[in-house]
């Protein structure tokens, strides 16, 4: 394994870079890259102090900066020690200044204001906090998003993601033997979507998670035979009720929240025109 020192800089949370610098890495197999996190840089003394770490561990730099003087900076220091400086948000801007005729406002950390989507953003994740795992059905008809799945189908995860997206989001765990509450058969407000997940896989999950609790790995939880029927019922009251169905198997949590984002934006289309 080849390794190397990739330094990230931002003048505000690292989001942006640290998903650009990860997306890119997943490429190279053989190669691993030591990350160096330099964050809500803004200053002379902060870029100061990121290039003192860069000199002490020469690598690949890529940076957010939006603020001339501060950026500025950072490149001279770049070239002076001669390692690549990648702003990796340029080609971006420019196309976008050029296609719309307009000068970008360099104002660091924007993106993070406390306007009104931060605090709808706020609401949804404490929306979603109190109507985890089944609780306060009463206002289940508010919700953007319930998801519904048997255990083990990252059904808080994945609505602790979409929170932070900004919906409203509730999860239900089906229950073998349990009907479901009127609330949820009585909603129409929101999308309900079903999780569902390959038996053998969501077998090995629960073994794994009976034996960090040290409780019996036999147990029907997670007895593949009982798995496999419990998954099969729960597909069959997804397909009942003509609720959307989302199969987490080999989906990442973001890739399975990206394909219930899609099915909500259709569900809202839907039902705004009254179709």
């Amino acid at each position: 394994m080849t390794t190397f020192h990739l330094h990230l800089v931002s003048d505000a949370t690292g989001e942006t870079v640290t998903a650009v610098a990860r997306a890119c890495m997943v490429q190279f197999e053989e190669i691993q890259a030591v990350q160096h996190n330099w964050w809500l840089v803004r200053s002379q003394g902060q870029v100061e102090r990121v290039v003192a770490g860069i000199e002490e561990n020469p690598g690949i730099v890529l940076f957010t900066l939006v603020d001339p003087g501060v950026r500025v900076l950072l490149e001279e220091a770049c070239r002076r020690l001669k390692i690549p400086c990648i702003p990796v948000l340029d080609p971006v801007l420019a196309v976008l200044a050029g296609h719309l005729g307009a000068t970008m406002q360099a104002l660091p950390g924007r993106q993070y204001q406390l306007d009104a989507e931060y605090f709808a953003r706020i609401d949804a994740m404490q929306f979603t906090l109190a109507h985890d795992d089944g609780q306060l059905l009463d206002d289940l008809d508010e919700a953007d998003i319930v998801v519904v799945g048997v255990s083990r189908t990252s059904k808080t995860p994945t609505c602790m993601y979409l929170a932070n997206r900004g919906f409203k989001c509730a999860n239900y765990p089906l229950v073998p033997g349990v009907p479901l509450p009127p609330e949820l058969e009585a909603a129409r407000r929101p999308l309900v979507v079903g999780l569902t997940k390959d038996p053998k896989s969501l077998s090995d999950i629960r073994r794994a998670r009976l034996r960090f609790l040290n409780h019996d790995e036999d147990a029907d939880y997670a007895q593949f035979e009982k798995v496999r029927e419990e998954v099969a019922s729960a597909r069959k009251l997804f397909s009942r009720h003509g609720w959307a169905v989302v199969d987490v198997t080999r989906r990442s949590i973001e890739e399975a929240s990206a394909t219930i984002i899609q099915l909500h934006a259709q569900h809202h289309a839907k039902r705004e025109g009254g179709g």
